[in-house]
């Protein structure tokens, strides 16, 4: 969670009632013309430029060389791992979602910047594997024996499902950030109550997070072709174990803003250690670009978890599945609340719907 975002205070949000019935392309560009001198300048720009030079895509079946990538780069993309039933399937829940988040939203002010949205953040579990959809992402068997070997175990564990999606509008770059780091502590404006970020903490102060062996991997499932104008992720390769500052958008270099991992087709995985440096880009397209998750945790690293899946859809899963999913089934007995929460999940606690 970015700091500086949590300190801001954006406008309220205000309702879409049209949200359900829009064909989901024409959802964006609210308040942002497409057509604008520099939104024009900067789509040609990206499609003349955008995307890693050389990326390197594997097949399910190269294990040996999509671990080696991955910890190379901290990331590698794998095609394929979605059959067309469960592309289109994953796709219709990414759908429903999209469109119950924007109800709530009509201008487009997003939880991650504008026109921009984070899939767990917006509910109320800080997850969607409520849904069936996301459930099917925890054991692909295109996907389960890459895990295995990067973890070096069978036995490695389900933090959730999200992911996050980006409409044709947002058209400004995300910063580049980590989705984990040592544990710190902060007050929130407005509360007396301290919070607490991250559980790697080394009281010697010789260790980081970043130099631990993989703790934590998250798997984006692209419902989509990644394209160089359409909101791709970029990577910043081989950043997983750095140690040095993460440059904000004003000093990141140019060549970083360009590493976006495109094309990569629809169907695909990107599969990363969320150390490594990342962060959106525009969607100056006419799609909308969604990439649910499901992310997993070391056999030997914990952070506190919820009770996120319900027990009737744990019972769907397989006995791998059920396994890696231990800590985030509720009980038989524990009715999972479902919903989205009043601010959709903006970083500020103080921003309500209206």
């Amino acid at each position: 969670m970015d700091y500086d975002l949590w300190m801001s205070k954006p406008p309220q949000l205000v309702d879409d009632s049209d949200a359900a019935s829009v064909p989901l392309n024409d959802l964006g560009w609210v308040n942002v013309d497409p057509n604008a001198p520099d939104v024009v300048e900067l789509r040609d720009y990206l499609l003349a430029n955008n995307g890693i030079k050389g990326l390197e895509i594997v097949t399910p079946d190269q294990v040996e060389r999509a671990v080696r990538l991955f910890y190379r780069d901290g990331f590698v993309v794998v095609r394929n791992v979605l059959s067309d039933d469960q592309l289109t399937f994953v796709r219709q829940g990414c759908d429903e979602v999209i469109r119950e988040i924007l109800a709530h939203d009509t201008h487009r002010l997003g939880n991650r910047g504008s026109h921009r949205y984070s899939f767990g953040g917006s509910s109320l579990t800080g997850h969607l594997v409520h849904r069936p959809e996301w459930a099917m992402l925890i054991d692909l068997p295109s996907v389960t024996p890459i895990l295995t070997s990067i973890f070096g175990s069978a036995n490695y564990i389900a933090r959730g499902g999200g992911g996050d999606f980006c409409l044709p509008g947002a058209a400004a770059y995300q910063g580049l950030h980590a989705d984990m780091g040592d544990r710190r502590e902060f007050v929130p404006p407005g509360s007396t109550r301290s919070i607490t970020f991250g559980s790697f903490h080394d009281p010697k102060g010789k260790l980081t997070y970043r130099d631990l062996p993989c703790p934590y991997v998250c798997c984006n499932f692209l419902m989509v072709d990644f394209t160089a104008t359409n909101g791709p992720t970029r990577q910043i390769p081989g950043t997983q174990h750095l140690q040095d500052p993460i440059p904000n958008l004003e000093s990141e270099p140019e060549w970083m803003k360009l590493s976006a991992v495109c094309p990569a087709s629809a169907g695909s995985v990107l599969i990363r250690d969320v150390r490594a440096w990342h962060g959106g880009t525009p969607n100056l397209s006419d799609e909308v670009r969604a990439i649910p998750n499901a992310e997993f945790y070391a056999p030997w690293f914990h952070e506190p978890m919820r009770r996120s899946m319900p027990y009737a859809i744990y019972e769907t899963l397989s006995e791998h599945a059920q396994d890696v999913c231990r800590f985030i089934v509720a009980d038989s007995k524990v009715e999972v609340e479902t919903g989205y929460r009043d601010d959709i999940g903006s970083v500020n606690p103080q921003t309500k719907r209206r």
